[in-house]
């Protein structure tokens, strides 16, 4: 339990140290774009090798779950992403998923392609799901290590208890140890909470609640990086409660110059690129690194130049969309939108992708 605590307060102090540097990153960017959509420059960030996972967490940015095909990244798309990523300033990267280590092997020449091409691998995302027992994750640990890495983040969280029992979690942080790879707990501050209930089963949000207090939820945030979007804007909307659609437009008149993000951007495994943490949004890998074409990507064009505004007036004159009664946030509007523009208008369009997300959130 200690060495658990003492890795996760070393990387802690990375991620703040990065959080801030997002920040100071965020604001040379607004200052630089005059308003020009283009990507030319990466940061730091990672490969979605699939949406598929045996999990529906309730806080998921990507909306994963079990009702995804389970189509994993191919070689060719990884060399392109990974290509691309190069040749934009960024030398290492994460991959994460769903879960990327359901399929092994494709995992292994996942790793091996990218460090092939010069590109560091920083850790390997994973939930424990696929965790059966001893012998079997040593043998798939080994492998993975073999194959170049050597670190894992291994994700602990309530979220992830009310589908994955902990002594999967447990016995993939001890396999880790016993063929020498690192591990990185996100986050160890839940590993005790977690570890008052029965291993062997899983548990509901409710339990937490029901033990550690009403607020429970509401402190979450506090505790753990969370971004409010995907299925944490159902989540949390539910807990801090949701703003009239018109104080949300009034109070967010600008464009959404967070798409310029790159402080931790991502490729999926078909050739998006998901900009800044807005999921559900892509630009085309081979649309990097010139001027975005806005009759190609019609929609990020309308929110880089008039943000939720803009978006909102003009899915509601051309489509008739309808806000609902109330929303956490511009991105919890922003989403509503183009949920509704994907699955109730069938719109498609090469902004508004992949379709599996609107489906799956």
């Amino acid at each position: 339990m200690n060495w658990v605590i003492h890795l996760i307060r070393k990387n802690l102090d990375g991620w703040n140290e990065r959080q801030d540097y997002r920040k100071e990153t965020m604001s040379e960017l607004m200052s630089m774009s005059s308003r020009r959509l283009a990507i030319n420059y990466l940061d730091s960030g990672g490969l979605i090798t699939n949406y598929y996972c045996t999990s529906r967490c309730r806080h998921c940015l990507y909306g994963c779950s079990p009702q995804w095909e389970k189509k994993y990244i191919d070689r060719e798309t990884t060399e392109k992403n990974i290509l691309k990523i190069k040749s934009l300033g960024c030398n290492s990267i994460h991959i994460g998923g769903g879960e990327p280590i359901l399929k092994p092997d494709a995992l292994e020449m996942v790793i091996e392609t990218t460090l092939s091409l010069g590109v560091r691998i920083e850790y390997v995302e994973t939930n424990s799901s696929w965790y059966k027992d001893k012998e079997s994750a040593h043998r798939v640990l080994s492998s993975l290590r073999k194959s170049g890495i050597s670190t894992l983040l291994i994700s602990m969280s309530p979220f992830h208890n009310e589908h994955i029992p902990f002594y999967k979690v447990k016995g993939v942080i001890e396999a880790c140890r016993a063929v020498g790879m690192n591990v990185f707990p996100w986050i160890s501050d839940f590993y005790a909470e977690i570890d008052t209930f029965d291993e062997k089963r899983v548990h509901t949000l409710s339990e937490y609640e029901n033990k550690y207090g009403s607020d429970y939820l509401e402190k979450l945030p506090s505790r753990y990086w969370i971004h409010f979007g995907g299925r944490a804007l159902k989540t949390f909307g539910n807990v801090f409660g949701r703003k009239p659609y018109q104080q949300v437009l009034s109070s967010n008149k600008a464009g959404c110059l967070e798409l310029l993000d790159v402080s931790h951007f991502h490729f999926d495994l078909f050739g998006n690129y998901i900009p800044g943490l807005c999921s559900g949004l892509a630009i085309h890998r081979d649309d990097l690194g010139n001027l975005i074409n806005p009759e190609k990507y019609p929609f990020l064009h309308i929110l880089f130049e008039k943000g939720i505004t803009g978006l909102f007036e003009y899915a509601s004159s051309r489509y008739d969309f309808r806000p609902s009664d109330g929303y956490i946030s511009k991105c919890d509007l922003c989403f509503d939108i183009r949920r509704y523009l994907v699955l109730d208008r069938g719109i498609v369009s090469r902004d508004l992708q992949p379709k599996g997300f609107y489906e799956n959130v």
